[in-house]
């Protein structure tokens, strides 16, 4: 668990705070140096898309291989696109978890060092806490909120009373969007990554083939996408056993309704019991143009306030994990040199004050 001091973050309000930090936890290796939580002056990130598309899905071991290639150069060129020199960074941020272990220990190892060398403040960061702060780098989050939270792995509801405080109110039972949305791809023969594919089929579709929706029990903010997946699997497999040509678009079109009704619908829900002030859109599914569309016509007719980060800080990306760890930064929060990777890191245990708490 993530060891929490007070000892050397000790926020100075009249001073620029600029912080570098470093996003490895799946198949991007990222390195940004972030201003204030808010501004950023660099954002790289180096990209393995092309590399496990031959596999059809991210290898662990050759991710991590990757991240090892790439970390060292893109720490070096963010530190010099900065303008600044090492010595002027205020700490040093890092995803902690969750994510790929073997991935996740390439970053917080290259950050560790760093922050060692440099003698800087260390600040393990939240993989999700990220995404969701990815918002706080085009507008102000207003408290209470609500966050819709997509991605390849995390499919959550969360409710956000102020600044840095988690509590999960809703999530995947089985699959995540972006795991379905692979999955779905897959069984339609569109290349990986699926999820922009199927998108682009659905929303170009002039049919639709019905599919259910889930809802499980009444008033449950959870999801389940499993049973939708396998409903799409059955059509494609009927259509060729009959020698019948599966209709990619329709199917598609079906499943991108099926599943951006129930997220929207949920998320709507949640804004309204929690007297939610806004809802954050967030993860690497936040790019989903059907899912954009869909969620900014509902907020717009019921005058609810959205945020969605632009499409570069919808997938993963360092500039995201620096804007969450200033919120850790602000109230002198900030991890030792003994982290190590969780993969099953928990975003209420990460939310502020609450490791400080128990350490």
């Amino acid at each position: 668990m993530n060891k929490v001091s007070n000892e050397k973050a000790r926020p100075v309000q009249d001073k620029d705070v600029y912080m570098l930090a470093v996003e490895t936890s799946c198949d991007e290796t990222s390195v940004a140096v972030v201003k204030n939580g808010r501004e950023v002056l660099v954002n790289l990130v180096a990209s393995q898309i092309e590399t496990h598309k031959a596999f059809g899905g991210v290898v662990p071991e050759v991710a991590s291989r990757q991240h090892v290639e790439c970390i060292t150069l893109l720490l070096e060129q963010a530190i010099a696109e900065s303008g600044l020199q090492p010595d002027e960074l205020d700490a040093i941020a890092v995803t902690e978890g969750p994510g790929l272990v073997g991935a996740l220990l390439v970053g917080i190892m290259a950050a560790k060092a760093l922050a060692f060398a440099l003698d800087k403040p260390l600040i393990g960061t939240h993989h999700i806490a990220g995404h969701i702060y990815a918002n706080q780098l085009i507008a102000d989050v207003q408290y209470p909120a609500i966050a819709l939270v997509v991605s390849g792995g995390h499919t959550e509801i969360v409710r956000m009373e102020s600044e840095g405080r988690f509590e999960v109110m809703g999530q995947t039972r089985d699959d995540a969007v972006g795991e379905a949305y692979d999955k779905v791809a897959r069984a339609l023969g569109f290349p990986y990554p699926g999820g922009p594919h199927v998108d682009k089929a659905a929303q170009a579709s002039e049919s639709t083939v019905t599919l259910p929706r889930v809802w499980l029990e009444e008033g449950s903010y959870d999801f389940s996408l499993s049973g939708l997946k396998s409903a799409v699997l059955n059509l494609v497999n009927q259509s060729r056993m009959k020698g019948e040509e599966v209709d990619k678009g329709g199917i598609a079109r079906g499943f991108q309704e099926s599943v951006v009704e129930v997220l929207v619908a949920k998320a709507i829900r949640a804004v309204h019991e929690f007297g939610a002030k806004q809802l954050l859109l967030c993860g690497g599914v936040a790019a989903n143009g059907g899912l954009r569309s869909a969620l900014t016509a509902r907020c717009e007719a019921e005058s609810i306030p959205l945020l969605i980060p632009p499409m570069k800080y919808c997938t993963d990306n360092a500039a995201m994990i620096g804007a969450a760890a200033y919120v850790k930064w602000t109230r002198g929060e900030v991890s030792d040199l003994y982290i190590k990777g969780e993969p099953g890191m928990s975003l209420e245990d990460w939310s502020v004050e609450a490791t400080a708490s128990r350490s």
